[in-house]
């Protein structure tokens, strides 16, 4: 998601906040949910309707996985695939993927090499799209399935190596939710506690990216279907406020009290015990809000997340990896999250790939100082992070392809773990026409249309949003079946990545930029690999520095490149062809 925030127990009166304290019965109700409300991409009416109750018993820790392979030693160093269920595979021809479908491709992933898949959010919502409005925190979006496609998913992707994480919200809620229909509705009720309220009026000078994050409950704003920026405010005299920082209809969840924390860790060890091999925790630098000045990235908001990281890695082999956009370094510190993904740097793969020195430079100085479990990409879901890769390096220009894969290698053969986002491998475009996030988030290109016109690579029905514009020719079944084409160079980049644990998990050491040509080295033990860049349009003469006195240069990518050898002070000549990319074993003396 995007990033803003909460408040959290201002000085007593200066905003006429209140929180309300008390110590709710977290251990209350029975089963799983789903609902109805509104997100701020796809917004429906919330329903009237009594909400379906979620589960709030507490999860103790189960350490046997019954029936799964164990996950494989450093599984989480390899490539994960980042997917949107909804638009990946549909098994039902409802015209909306699911796991079911996405049971059916894992022997896809499988061939491409994947280690991880994130699961973006697959819980009950909200807003039935992009999932971040939670109506349960330990339910399945029933489009998608059930819980017991979600164990066999995570079965069978044992099976093939392959970890599944999931995203996990703990800022909010959906306004459809039970705890905060229940607390809208009675002030004394016990979900009260759950959430931020300001009884009196509005709080002032509050602005998160551009927008007033406190809402008038007796307006009903979660029921407002257009930009939160446009809903009408309420005059001077008006009392009783909620907050949500992404809008009205996702109101915050009070972390300073006992139960929604409690609540919390018991649904993610929920999942856990399912077998799920981590999470990805979506806006943590927002748990908690001091006041209007201090509501971004709080100390509370990091104590918080390192419980729950702790919480999560005290389970084999787990993975977790935050979203922390404004000091992602700070939250790859394994004393706060222990991974974030790489917001500021990410750009410079591409940027690189277009002949920007500057981003050249930037990719041989990041990794001497970041932390080596920061996560990389070059395109998500959220298009604040950028278009999807076809866009961004000019999809069907001249060029086009070398540019592609020179961004790509750069973070698949770089530290970090790098995420995939569905449909890069094969080129997929944008669907330019559609607002906000959308364009980024159409279903897989899995094959070309049919004669007639159809295409059911995605679905036998009707697809729930446009396909790619670019599907004819970047498609899954199409991209298979040439040898150069961006799939088989995305298998071989990821291929290197699991055969070298030296591109996997070594050091980051001599790294070099000069003009558009870069290069670096990964060292782990007695392996050690070198990685040569020329992004120019133009050949280039790469000076290696920093070999082994005497050691040869043996082609790894590609195979037939000619070798070379470092001369008795450290130091290579390598001739880089315009646009392209080299990678050897260096064999020492």
């Amino acid at each position: 998601m995007r990033t803003p925030s909460r408040l959290c127990r201002a000085a007593a009166g200066a905003l006429a906040l209140l929180w309300v304290a008390g110590a709710a019965n977290a251990n209350a109700g029975t089963s799983a949910a789903t609902s109805t409300t509104t997100s701020t991409t796809t917004s429906t009416a919330t329903s009237t309707a009594t909400p379906p109750w979620p589960d709030t018993r507490p999860v103790p820790a189960r350490s046997a996985e019954r029936g799964l392979k164990p996950l494989p030693p450093h599984w989480q160093h390899g490539a994960f695939m980042e997917i949107f269920v909804r638009a990946y595979a549909d098994s039902n021809g409802d015209g909306i993927g699911d796991l079911r479908g996405l049971i059916g491709k894992l022997d896809e992933l499988q061939a491409l090499g994947i280690r991880g898949i994130w699961l973006m959010p697959i819980t009950a919502s909200g807003d039935h799209d992009h999932g971040y409005a939670t109506t349960d925190h330990r339910a399945i979006e029933p489009a998608y399935g059930t819980l017991a496609d979600l164990d066999e998913l995570v079965r069978q992707a044992r099976q093939r190596g392959i970890g599944i994480i999931m995203d996990y919200v703990v800022n909010h809620a959906a306004a459809a939710h039970a705890f905060f229909v229940a607390a809208r509705a009675n002030p004394a009720s016990r979900w009260r506690d759950w959430f931020v309220w300001a009884d009196g009026e509005r709080p002032r000078g509050w602005d998160i990216w551009g927008q007033d994050p406190w809402y008038h409950l007796a307006s009903a704003p979660w029921d407002f279907n257009g930009d939160p920026k446009a809903l009408p405010r309420p005059d001077d005299t008006a009392r009783g406020f909620y907050f949500a920082t992404f809008g009205p209809h996702m109101p915050d969840f009070n972390l300073r009290h006992p139960a929604v924390l409690r609540y919390h860790r018991d649904s993610l060890r929920f999942w856990l015990n399912r077998g799920l091999a981590g999470f990805r925790l979506d806006a943590v630098p927002h748990l908690i809000e001091n006041s209007a000045k201090d509501w971004n990235d709080q100390p509370e908001s990091r104590r918080i997340t390192k419980g729950l990281q702790d919480l999560i890695r005290a389970y084999p082999r787990r993975h977790v990896v935050c979203e922390a956009t404004a000091q992602p370094q700070a939250w790859g510190d394994p004393a706060v999250c222990g991974g974030a993904f790489a917001f500021g740097y990410t750009q410079h793969f591409v940027g690189a790939a277009m002949g920007r020195p500057e981003s050249v430079a930037e990719l041989a100085r990041y990794y001497r100082s970041a932390r080596p479990g920061m996560a990389s990409f070059v395109s998500n879901h959220d298009i604040f992070a950028g278009q999807r890769l076809w866009d961004q390096v000019g999809g069907g220009t001249p060029g086009w392809q070398a540019r592609y894969q020179l961004a790509a290698a750069g973070y698949l053969l770089q530290p970090g773990t790098p995420f995939i986002y569905y449909g890069e491998e094969v080129g997929q475009a944008g669907v330019a026409e559609l607002p906000g996030d959308l364009p980024l988030r159409a279903p897989m290109s899995w094959t070309a249309d049919t004669a007639d016109g159809r295409n059911t690579g995605f679905s036998t029905g009707t697809p729930f949003r446009p396909l790619a514009p670019n599907r004819a020719t970047h498609n899954l079944q199409s991209q298979r079946q040439q040898a150069d084409s961006l799939w088989h160079f995305y298998r071989a980049m990821i291929g290197l990545r699991n055969t070298l644990p030296s591109i996997a998990r070594g050091r980051f050491e001599h790294s070099f930029a000069d003009g558009l040509l870069l290069g670096w080295q990964r060292a782990l033990g007695r392996e050690r690999t070198l990685v040569l860049m020329n992004y120019a349009t133009t050949p280039g003469q790469a000076r290696v520095p920093g070999l082994p006195r005497g050691a040869r240069l043996q082609a790894l990518w590609p195979a037939d490149a000619p070798p070379a050898a470092a001369d008795g002070s450290g130091q290579a000549q390598v001739a880089l062809p315009a646009q392209s990319l080299r990678v050897y074993r260096v064999i020492g003396r």
